[in-house]
């Protein structure tokens, strides 16, 4: 008997008959590959681990907080939630070389001292290779065991025998089934191995981290069922060529996700930045135009970043318009409030914007610090360099209420700004104890005239 296959996208794991071209779901193109269809057999394990249900009225459970490990990494507890949540499974993805394997590995160190054995388990490099980075990292811990291997079954008997209160899955795409027919890294293995996994965690109470490769467009490699799959989604982001990480939560079922840690990569690891305003306004020249403070919110955390505008003449038929740190879209709409209610001639200009340290702010409030920052530039004129200003601009000029406005007054004053600009809206009600001047603005011409000195 034929045995049936089928064509699965690799990016989004859609399913047919016969091979497209292009997929209907995401509209990717040849991302067809031909698997052979998953057997029976393989899903068979999806009703091991389960446990006799009971079903009970919602009045009747009993509220109990996560039990939860600390990492030893303020920074990544932050990021977690809290810490790492017993059982959870927690996907953690970024560029190659960008830290990840060195951030787990500094993990293994205080989770085994504190809570008992750590199981790292590598499918791409050897015990040798990773011992060599752990005697780098200058790690000491003996409950840290170290295993190469790929197939599942047999992580699942390394697990089960070391008795592991965490394992390190390190990649997800390495890992193999040899129940099903396809090769590894495709659309079934990823998704049924991470399944495996994930029953495993829940089964037993251990918790898994995995380390995900990323696509050239930058979002984790296979299907997307393998973050649905998932308590925890982290994102490791910033240049490998440059000494700055920022940790980035984009899911977590047990805390508040679009937290951010902020991290330094030095020949010793990762160390933490506790203070990460302080560094992304470390090399601010106060006398420069087109140069603006706002304060941004990422999950709780509030922080200030400089963003940065170049507006130059054209001297070709269409003027440029480039964005970086930002999104291209917002911003152009922005560029066009400016022209049209702030009374500036931007048809003939070149813009360039900029969110300095790296830092990508895809919120509101940092509205109105673009357009703050294109029109000092345009005018080369420097902005009051003690004053801060967050706000979202609308289609009129008007600047509108943002959330959590008491947080990010209170990081301007601890890094010593005078003054903080802020919605005319969220002046209502309140009461800053603050040693800062804060002053409300109705459109975005009131705020220009104010903050360009």
């Amino acid at each position: 008997m034929k045995e049936k296959s089928r064509f699965v996208c690799q990016h989004c794991g859609y399913e047919s008959a016969k091979w497209l071209g292009k997929c209907p779901e995401c509209n990717s193109w040849n991302s067809f590959v031909e698997e052979k269809a998953v057997t029976a057999k393989s899903q068979k394990y999806a009703f091991e681990a389960g446990k006799a249900s009971k079903v009970s009225a919602i009045t009747d459970i009993e509220n109990k907080a996560e039990d939860r490990y600390s990492t030893g990494i303020k920074e990544l507890d932050k990021v977690l939630g809290g810490g790492l949540v017993v059982g959870s499974l927690v996907l953690i993805g970024g560029e190659p070389g960008i830290g990840k394997s060195t951030l787990v590995l500094q993990m293994c160190e205080e989770l085994s001292k504190k809570y008992g054995s750590v199981l790292y388990i590598s499918g791409e490099e050897s015990s040798t290779q990773i011992k060599m980075r752990a005697d780098r990292l200058k790690l000491t811990s003996k409950n840290i065991f170290l295993v190469s291997e790929t197939n599942i079954k047999a992580i699942e008997k390394h697990i089960y025998e070391t008795k592991a209160r965490v394992v390190i899955v390190d990649s997800i795409q390495t890992m193999f089934n040899e129940d099903i027919p396809s090769a590894p890294g495709s659309v079934s293995q990823v998704r049924e191995n991470a399944a495996k996994l994930m029953y495993i965690s829940k089964g037993s109470g251990v918790s898994i981290f995995l380390v995900g490769h990323v696509t050239k467009e930058g979002a984790i490699a296979g299907p997307r069922v393998l973050e649905h799959l998932v308590d925890t989604v982290l994102y490791f982001e910033g240049d490998k060529n440059h000494n700055f990480r920022i940790l980035r939560s984009y899911k977590n079922r047990f805390g508040p996700a679009n937290e951010i840690a902020v991290f330094e990569m030095s020949e010793t690891g990762l160390k933490e930045v506790e203070n990460p305003s302080a560094l992304f306004l470390a090399e601010r020249s106060p006398d420069s135009s087109g140069s603006v403070i706002i304060s941004a919110m990422e999950g709780t955390r509030p922080y200030l970043v400089e963003i940065q505008a170049l507006v130059s003449p054209s001297y070709f038929g269409m003027p440029q318009r480039r964005a970086s740190g930002l999104d291209y879209n917002r911003f152009t709409l922005l560029a066009a409030v400016l022209e049209k209610r702030g009374g500036f001639n931007l048809a003939n200009q070149d813009i360039f914007v900029n969110v300095a340290g790296g830092v990508t702010v895809d919120e509101p409030a940092a509205d109105l610090g673009v357009v703050v920052a294109i029109a000092s530039s345009i005018r080369d004129i420097p902005t009051d360099p003690k004053t801060v200003c967050f706000g979202e601009v609308g289609l009129g000029g008007e600047i509108r209420a943002v959330s959590q406005v008491i947080e990010r007054i209170k990081e301007a004053a601890r890094l010593g700004f005078g003054r903080c600009i802020i919605p005319e809206s969220n002046m209502k009600g309140l009461v800053v104890k603050e040693k800062i001047e804060v002053a409300g603005a109705r459109y975005i011409r009131d705020v220009i005239k104010t903050i360009i000195t």
